[in-house]
């Protein structure tokens, strides 16, 4: 007698698709002689978060942005203002600060990277706050903005949990490489950490090349964008060295925390009984390689740059083109960025400061003023 061959069920790739997504669809086949169609259910095996941190996040970076022009008070701290209507909440002079801001010293005051305060005096906190201060109102916006973009999409995706660590050590990769390279200036932004989850959203779209769709045209429209934002790093007084060690991170715990399930072991879980179907591994192996491998390096890399770090290593003497990743001199400006230092005498209520760089010397009127509406001149005499 004669038996028939176990039937196969139909499997289709719906047309709907969300986020670029392919969300496999099963069949519920009704019983024989039952005229009704054919049913397709879609498998909801991508879950959706209520995202809630990264907008956290953006709340969190504004009201430390708030302090800090609260500690700034630029009427007592300095001779001139701009927006003299905000009290103590104003900004320092467009030739101090042209970001909208309060001056260098009170970031340094409220935990911006000075690796020289790293090393000697053994603050290594540092590396963690400064990802949450702005050096000014046009930081601010422009960091904010694109975290709001890019970290709503992936905490939608993935959850805060995950998105919330590829933030935070992403930031602090992005200052570990900053402090090896750039050691006279201080550093602040949560560049480095927003650049940590465009690494996530590379590795991501690779880990997970098999249930895109149309997956060249994002990785070539995701590679424009990183390409664009690397370049904009070439600029004087921008830090390009934290936006380049956030998205190194950023792109290898892409492989660790955001690896999806393939598409035929999510479909599998859907069969009904009776149906044959033989067992797909969870994930494949290229995606088990590259989760491996991401870890080690990771691991490894974050080690050795705090150890070389906290020893004092200068990543300049061993790499000398280096610094042009960070700033390329033009005609048009310089990637000189050493801190201001002046000499100042008072008499009276003159007071005169020279520029220890340019040796330009300038003389104003100021009654009992204090050492940071001195420092303040300074920054301006030698800007």
């Amino acid at each position: 007698m004669a038996t028939d061959p176990s039937p196969q069920i139909p499997t289709r790739a719906n047309s709907r698709r969300s986020n670029n997504l392919i969300h496999p669809v099963d069949v519920e086949r009704p019983p024989v002689g039952t005229p009704s169609p054919i049913v397709y259910r879609e498998i909801k095996h991508v879950k959706k978060w209520v995202p809630w941190l990264i907008p956290a996040f953006v709340v969190a970076n504004t009201i430390m942005f708030i302090i800090t022009m609260y500690v700034n008070n630029c009427p007592k701290n300095s001779v001139s203002c701009i927006a003299d209507f905000l009290g103590r909440f104003s900004f320092q002079p467009f030739k101090e600060n042209p970001l909208l801001g309060p001056s260098s010293a009170t970031l340094q005051k409220m935990g911006a990277l000075d690796v020289k305060k790293v090393v000697d005096g053994h603050q290594g906190w540092r590396l963690i706050t400064c990802n949450w201060l702005h050096g000014g109102v046009f930081h601010l916006l422009a960091n904010m903005l694109g975290l709001l973009v890019i970290g709503i999409r992936l905490e939608r995706e993935f959850g805060f949990i995950r998105i919330g660590l590829l933030y935070i050590i992403s930031g602090f990769g992005g200052s570990l490489l900053s402090a090896l390279f750039i050691q006279s200036n201080i550093s602040v932004g949560a560049s480095g950490a927003l650049f940590g989850l465009l690494g996530g959203m590379l590795s991501e779209l690779i880990t997970n090349w098999t249930i895109y769709a149309n997956k060249v045209v994002a990785f070539l429209t995701l590679m424009v964008i990183i390409a664009i934002n690397l370049a904009v790093g070439i600029l004087p007084h921008v830090d390009n060295f934290a936006h380049i060690g956030g998205f190194l991170t950023g792109f290898l715990l892409g492989f660790v925390f955001l690896i999806r399930p393939q598409f035929g072991w999510v479909s599998q879980r859907y069969v009904p009984p009776g149906y044959s179907n033989s067992a797909r591994p969870k994930f494949m192996k290229y995606q088990c390689i590259l989760w491996v491998v991401s870890l080690i390096l990771l691991i490894v890399g974050l080690t050795l740059g705090l150890v070389m770090l906290l020893r004092g290593v200068d990543a300049n003497d061993h790499c000398s083109w280096c610094h042009y990743l960070s700033c390329i001199p033009t005609s048009r400006w310089s990637c000189n960025t050493e801190p201001a230092y002046c000499s100042s005498s008072q008499l009276g209520s003159q007071v005169n400061v020279t520029c220890s760089t340019s040796g330009k010397t300038t003389t104003y009127i100021l009654p009992g003023a204090s050492s940071s509406q001195i420092q303040s001149l300074c920054s301006q005499q030698c800007s």
